[in-house]
């Protein structure tokens, strides 16, 4: 059992960096010479990264949701962990796992959302990029939270 709780940890500290990765690294549609993530667009001089602002014609709701949800689902998966933690000691069998689990299927649910609308809002019809490393890391981000919000309630299960 505790190198079942051993994996589930590194499992969700995994789940973490690559949330705050996806979240914080500017590599969300890049092209030759721009890098454009959910905060600010780095245009590349020759020299040195520059950074400016987002494009105006960019639609600020749904940046602005992508954005909440993808710090949300950060806050809910950090604090996922520090219940799991606290679980451990505080509640009997049966009971341990199913906060954390919640805490995960929120998580999951933040960066899904979050991952979704980039999808389908921004840089449908452009041809001349691609997506960046922390869009592809906000994609595995939601398979890796969403394993383990199922780990967290199948073990629940198991421990009652």
């Amino acid at each position: 059992m505790l190198v079942l709780l051993a994996a589930i940890f590194i499992l969700h500290l995994a789940c973490i960096a690559l949330l705050l990765a996806a979240t914080i690294h500017n590599a969300w549609w890049m092209t030759g010479g721009v890098s454009t993530d959910i905060w600010a667009r780095w245009v590349w001089t020759g020299v040195k990264w520059n950074y400016t602002q987002i494009p105006t014609y960019y639609d600020q709701e749904y940046l602005q949701a992508v954005q909440a949800t993808s710090v949300l689902a950060c806050i809910f998966c950090i604090l996922g962990l520090f219940v799991f933690v606290a679980q451990l000691y505080t509640l009997p069998k049966g009971k341990r796992f199913l906060f954390t689990g919640a805490f995960q299927l929120l998580a999951w649910l933040c960066i899904m959302i979050a991952a979704s609308i980039y999808t389908e809002i921004f840089h449908k019809d452009e041809k001349n990029g691609w997506y960046g490393a922390s869009f592809i890391l906000a994609w595995i981000s939601v398979c890796l939270t969403f394993i383990s919000c199922v780990t967290y309630f199948i073990l629940r299960k198991k421990t009652a």
